[in-house]
């Protein structure tokens, strides 16, 4: 298995497991002990890592949402909880919920060996919310490590993405209608703010997937052929895991 084939293969997994704990009722639950709806913990939660900013700052990091519904929703849960405390709240939700699903897997030490040789070699100059997410401390336990370790990652190629976007030419608004026109709603645009997508903009996509990958190689690449293995298999466990749950 080439670098390559590790990040086409390895990279659209992480996208999905690596928010399988966002909306669950322990995650809801937790963010009501502390005040918070679950929609604005997943707000404070996620963007917390950043610190005490202005909306305009999670904004640009979160990339994909109408600005103008982060602020409703940063604003109003700031008042509540300091970001910072929503957002180690948040990493220890992704860790219990790693404990609750995928502690029987066998090879999760070769898996948060490989995951975590990857987060530490990826270069977070320019990813705001990754460099955030990587700064907070792991939990030790194998479970809770590597679910924390995949929704790290997670934030790394998609934080690479945005900057794939913006050097590819697409705005985030535009990027959002090609790639997931049907959840417009859900990230707070409106049928006004449809653009009209052309088969430029579709190019200027496809260009910008490609330098994603090729932002996020170099920190793939540090793994032998073992590593590779292992951060697929560990994966594709995980997957199996919570499809069964």
């Amino acid at each position: 298995m080439t670098p390559e084939e590790l990040v086409a293969v390895a990279c659209p997994k992480i996208s999905v497991l690596g928010w399988a704990f966002y909306f669950v009722p322990e995650t809801v639950a937790r963010g009501e002990e502390l005040g918070l709806d679950g929609v604005s913990f997943y707000a404070l939660g996620r963007g917390g890592v950043l610190g005490d900013v202005e909306s305009a700052v999670v904004a640009s990091a979160f990339g994909y949402f109408n600005p103008a519904l982060v602020a409703t929703m940063w604003d109003a849960a700031r008042q509540v909880v300091p970001p910072r405390q929503a957002g180690r709240a948040y990493m220890e939700c992704c860790a219990d919920f790693g404990r609750a699903h995928i502690g029987g897997i066998a090879g999760l030490d070769a898996f948060c060996r490989a995951a975590g040789a990857v987060n530490d070699a990826a270069d977070p100059v320019g990813l705001a919310l990754y460099a955030g997410i990587a700064a907070e401390p792991l939990v030790d336990d194998l479970a809770g490590r590597a679910m924390q370790l995949i929704s790290v990652l997670r934030e790394f190629r998609g934080s690479a993405h945005l900057i794939a976007l913006r050097a590819s030419g697409l705005d985030a608004k535009t990027a959002h209608h090609i790639h997931r026109p049907g959840d417009a709603a859900l990230f707070g645009w409106s049928e006004d703010d449809a653009p009209t997508i052309t088969a430029e903009d579709r190019g200027r996509w496809a260009v910008a997937e490609q330098l994603t990958d090729r932002i996020v190689l170099p920190a793939y690449a540090v793994l032998d052929e073992a590593g590779r293995r292992a951060l697929v298999a560990g994966l594709e466990a995980v997957e199996r895991a919570l499809a069964a749950a």
